[in-house]
């Protein structure tokens, strides 16, 4: 092998090598951007590229009606103010629940959600939720949790159509704003979350009527569940 050529392949390798660095690196420097900056999701960002439509008004936290921040986090995530990042007790939940290691899924958190949401793609991976779990991590040390649901309810996928965030299914699904929904409403948009094109809280089944009054009542008998979402009192 001529110098030349060995020299031109060492020095590929090393341009590859940092390319995918910084790819790596580049979600944990953006993350503490994030804290007053209003970001898009991957999947918002890879629809405006392929000429897709994209509805999503940012709303804060603050606006969106409470019934729907329980609701979603009883649906999503219900030790959601308790945890790190990843909820140990649903992975192993997921894991002895599972048939076979093919059959471990289960178990993504809220602040997993995001992580995938804002810095990964879409679908079942290993490699993704070998890469989702330490960003999950890292996004629960940097972001407070009220931030992290904020970011949550305002890129997630909740319509049949390019529809993302709370404001725009709130919208298109009642005719109002996510800061006036009543607890069954808000508990429609939490079920529909996994699945928001075959789950339309527009057009309900009775699949899904079911599950939100599920959802409704397991609001009504934990808020607890979102505690740390209420603002502390101020000491004297």
């Amino acid at each position: 092998m001529r110098p030349g050529f060995a020299r031109r392949k060492r020095s590929a390798w090393r341009t590859a090598l940092s390319v995918v660095l910084v790819l790596l690196l580049l979600p944990y420097a953006l993350t503490p951007l994030y804290a007053v900056v209003n970001p898009p999701s991957t999947l918002m960002l890879w629809r405006l590229a392929t000429g897709q439509r994209v509805e999503r008004t940012w709303v804060p936290l603050g606006k969106i009606d409470p019934d729907l921040r329980l609701a979603v986090i009883v649906a999503e995530d219900g030790r959601f103010c308790s945890h790190f990042g990843l909820d140990l007790t649903e992975i192993q939940n997921a894991i002895d629940d599972a048939e076979g290691f093919d059959d471990v899924r289960g178990g993504s958190t809220i602040t997993q959600q995001v992580a995938k949401n804002l810095f990964l793609w879409q679908g079942r991976s290993y490699v993704r939720k070998a890469l989702e779990a330490p960003l999950a991590l890292w996004i629960d040390l940097i972001l407070p949790k009220q931030r992290i649901l904020e970011i949550y309810l305002n890129i997630a996928e909740l319509g049949p159509n390019g529809e993302f965030g709370v404001e725009e299914a709130a919208k298109r699904a009642f005719g109002r704003g996510a800061d006036s929904l009543s607890p069954y409403q808000a508990a429609l948009l939490a079920a529909s979350l996994p699945n928001p094109v075959t789950r339309d809280a527009k057009r309900p089944g009775p699949g899904l009527r079911r599950l939100a009054g599920l959802y409704q009542r397991r609001a009504a008998s934990a808020p607890e569940a979102a505690a740390c979402l209420r603002p502390k009192r101020q000491v004297p």
